[in-house]
């Protein structure tokens, strides 16, 4: 009996002991995978970091959200915003703690941002608390709303943000972001700089210091400087823009005007080969590599492409400078443009596939298909045909209403009218009332029906449009403008000229579909004509590249050609323009890479380029009265 009972409580304790046992091996795998994921996070392999996280998530419901937010965090850091997405879709918000909400938001912030939706982002951060946040936190929250603002054009909003941002910064990071404020400041217009807060504000000192330099760009060493910068300094004793960096920033200043760009033997291209961005690089690499590889071309450099969607452009960039590159071309996305611009300097030049307004930094070139470039050519195409007022019709979306602005904008700047805009929406086929509102066809109607109900009978009536318009401006996909201009029509517009953006015209000859766009001029790049871009790298040449791509990606072929070939020209690009695949390049004040566009018009469904349309009598074009 007794032997039974040992032997029962022996069998009895070793149970137990298995039991415990087991936990404990569950335990130490939790423990293990969780040290193993922060230890791939801290080498910088953030997605296998962000799939460990993932799958403790699945195995560890109690800590569901706790993990899933490190899985959202980690993709994102690896460069890919779309998992990172889709993992921070799938947190259950009300069950969060609100230090876990404000982790979240700062997620969603930069997924928006490395998107390029600074709008969306700017709400996310307007409800984030940034006092719940912890330090490193706090850093990412100021850098992203200081990152939002100058994405919107609120320069001085941006540089609150980064003067917020600056006691949370160490040394050498507190020193970048003084840097940034200035730069950014001093791109401001002189009237801005004057309207500068009070002299105890630090926001105050930093725009008092940004003209002040301004105002004496190359005197740095003159009398009158230093005494300029000893008044400056009895007005802000306290300001963070201390002697040693003040000196610091005036060194590396003159250093940058003693570079000049030279043609470089190596170079990197940072492109991203995942996410949103991806098919529009291979697009372009594709361009790349054919003038690279064209059979007349002297100039051959080495080069390496770097996965800018597997690290930030930062790193990447000063990767690329380690590996021997002399010139980086890329980022692509406006959102690592702006990263790349205002958190390092630019010791080697890069020529940025994109272009983000007012931007302008040493040793920073921006080069792509611009909306600015094609709303120029439009306003000078119309105005060198003698039209002064005009109407504007535009899609009902942020791209539209940017079109919008640039064509009213310049179309003013030529000393033309602007009569009325309209904007579409972008989604339907029926345009109707945009067109009746921009024809003014409605106020037709209203003073039909009021002078039927004065008369208390029915009379004759037909609708008018208005009478003072010279030409509509129409940004349009080519889709929407086969429906938009018989509708033009059909509403008595058969004699107002219509110009309209690149858009227009799919890019390819299709006399078909096309035959309902006939008598529409339109500016585009001459890669896409023949006559105006000939030889082994043109349309026709090279259609294996691009026939298979949709017509939105179609031009980025010809970026991809001049972005090679523009590298031996940078250097007197200024003062000598080239003529490329997108256009007659030349480069202005920013630096920012400007296109001449070739300008046509349909007729008989085919775009028939101006100059011969001007050459044909019977072609040509004749404003309305």
């Amino acid at each position: 009996m007794n032997r039974h009972y040992v032997t029962i409580s022996t069998l009895c304790l070793f149970l137990l002991s298995g039991c415990s046992t087991k936990q404990a091996v569950h335990r130490y795998q939790y423990v293990n995978e969780s040290i193993k994921a922060e230890y791939y996070s801290q080498r910088g392999q953030h997605k296998q970091a962000g799939q460990l996280y993932q799958a403790l998530a699945k195995t560890k419901p109690a800590r569901l959200n706790e993990y899933n937010l490190l899985a959202a965090e980690a993709y994102l850091q690896s460069g890919d915003s779309q998992l990172a997405q889709t993992v921070a879709d799938s947190i259950d918000q009300n069950l969060l703690t609100a230090e876990q909400r404000n982790k979240l938001n700062l997620i969603l912030i930069q997924i928006h941002l490395s998107n390029g939706e600074a709008e969306k982002a700017l709400s996310k951060l307007n409800v984030t608390q940034p006092q719940n946040l912890n330090a490193e936190d706090k850093i990412t929250f100021y850098q992203s709303l200081a990152f939002a603002h100058a994405l919107t054009g609120n320069q001085l909003q941006s540089v609150r943000a980064r003067i917020q941002l600056a006691p949370l910064l160490r040394y050498i990071q507190h020193e970048d972001n003084s840097k940034v404020i200035l730069d950014t400041l001093r791109l401001l217009p002189s009237q801005t700089l004057s309207q500068q807060p009070s002299a105890s504000d630090v926001l105050g000192g930093w725009m008092a210091l940004a003209k002040l330099l301004n105002s004496n760009k190359y005197n740095y060493h003159s009398a009158s400087f230093q005494d300029a910068i000893n008044g400056w300094r009895q007005l802000f004793p306290q300001h963070p823009a201390d002697t040693d960096f003040l000196q610091a920033y005036l060194e590396d200043g003159a250093e940058s005007l003693k570079n000049s760009f030279k043609i470089p033997a190596a170079i990197a291209l940072l492109l991203p080969e995942s996410g949103r961005y991806a098919k529009a690089a291979k697009t372009i690499k594709e361009g790349f590599l054919a003038a690279y590889h064209h059979p007349q071309t002297d100039y051959q450099p080495s080069i390496r492409f770097y996965d800018s969607s597997a690290n930030n452009a930062v790193n990447l960039y000063r990767q690329a400078i380690s590996e021997g590159a002399e010139l980086v071309i890329g980022p692509l996305s406006k959102a690592n443009i702006q990263e790349l611009a205002l958190e390092t300097e630019l010791s080697v030049p890069v020529l940025a596939l994109n272009h983000v307004a007012n931007l302008a930094k040493d040793n920073l070139f921006q080069f792509g298909l611009s909306p600015i470039d094609e709303a120029k050519q439009i306003a000078s195409e119309a105005a060198s045909h003698g039209v002064k007022k005009v109407l504007v019709l535009a899609p009902e979306s942020k791209r539209g209403h940017r079109t919008a602005d640039y064509l009213i904008e310049y179309w003013q700047e030529t000393g033309g009218t602007v009569l009325e805009s309209q904007f579409y929406n972008s989604r339907g086929s029926d345009f109707s009332v945009s067109i009746k509102n921009l024809l003014n066809l409605d106020e037709s109607q209203f003073r039909y029906r009021k002078l039927k109900q004065f008369l208390g009978r029915g009379i004759e009536h037909q609708e008018r449009r208005r009478a003072d318009v010279d030409a509509i401006l129409l940004s349009a996909s080519a889709q929407k403008a086969r429906s938009i201009y018989p509708q033009l029509q059909f509403y008595r517009a058969t004699q107002v000229p219509v110009y309209a953006s690149p858009q227009i015209y799919a890019g390819e000859p299709n006399p078909v579909a096309d035959i309902d766009l006939n008598g529409i001029t339109f500016c585009d790049i001459p890669w896409l004509f023949p006559d105006s871009y000939p030889g082994e790298l043109s349309q026709e040449s090279l259609r294996d590249s691009w026939q298979n791509l949709p017509s939105r990606y179609l031009r980025l072929i010809a970026l991809g050609i001049d972005s090679f070939n523009i590298i031996s020209e940078l250097e007197h690009i200024s003062s000598t323009p080239y003529a490329g695949a997108t256009g007659i390049l030349s480069l202005d004040m920013e630096n920012r890479v400007t296109r001449q566009l070739v300008c046509a018009k349909f007729i008989k469904g085919l775009p028939v380029l101006q100059e011969k349309v001007n050459n044909d009598e019977n072609m040509v074009f004749r404003p309305s009265q």
